[in-house]
């Protein structure tokens, strides 16, 4: 903050205000007090932003619940959309849907699809978006998955029912075999 003169305080509080109904002169402010005005905009700036932060401190969720899932993946149906030339090339797209098992028990039932964004001397980049849904609520997830890997961790970014504030990853194994897995780290 620029200091300021003796001299311009001066100047500053020496300008006639006008108040009332009339417009009258009310006479000139007190050097003390427009010394005082100057000094409070940047003190109520800073505590406006302070209070800013305690209230957003106080709206995060203190006593998060976590959550895992740990579900049995049976891959029912299957697509495969190839675009522009024959075989893996950029935009192609793979469907997948399925039921979500827990004990030799339908619980559930997801899919999703992963569209290649990036191809370079065979190896493929795909963003996968899955859904699954449960008894009370589904569960979005997303990630970028890289071919060849039997695995797959992505970001839980939200969902529905219980679900609609979750966030966390869950984690996919043997995709695309009879042992496919999943385990979801959620939080909510």
């Amino acid at each position: 903050m620029q200091e300021r003169s003796e001299e311009e305080i001066s100047m500053v509080t020496s300008i006639p205000r006008r108040g009332g109904v009339h417009g009258k002169r009310q006479g000139k402010s007190r050097p003390r007090a427009a010394l005082t005005k100057l000094l409070a905009l940047p003190l109520v700036t800073a505590v406006i932003g302070v209070c800013t932060i305690v209230r957003a401190d106080a709206e995060t969720p203190e006593g998060n619940q976590a959550e895992v899932l740990e579900l049995k993946v049976q891959n029912e149906q299957h697509a495969t959309t190839d675009l522009g030339p024959t075989g893996p090339s950029l935009g192609d797209m793979e469907v997948y849907s399925g039921a979500m098992m827990k004990d030799g028990r339908r619980v559930g039932r997801g899919g999703g699809a992963c569209q290649i964004l990036y191809v370079k001397d065979g190896e493929l980049t795909s963003q996968c978006l899955i859904t699954i849904d449960l008894e009370h609520g589904s569960l979005a997830m997303q990630s970028l998955w890289a071919s060849g890997t039997t695995s797959l961790t992505m970001a839980i970014t939200g969902g529905t029912g219980i679900y609609k504030n979750a966030r966390g990853t869950a984690r996919y194994w043997d995709i695309a075999t009879p042992n496919e897995r999943l385990r979801a780290d959620i939080l909510h």
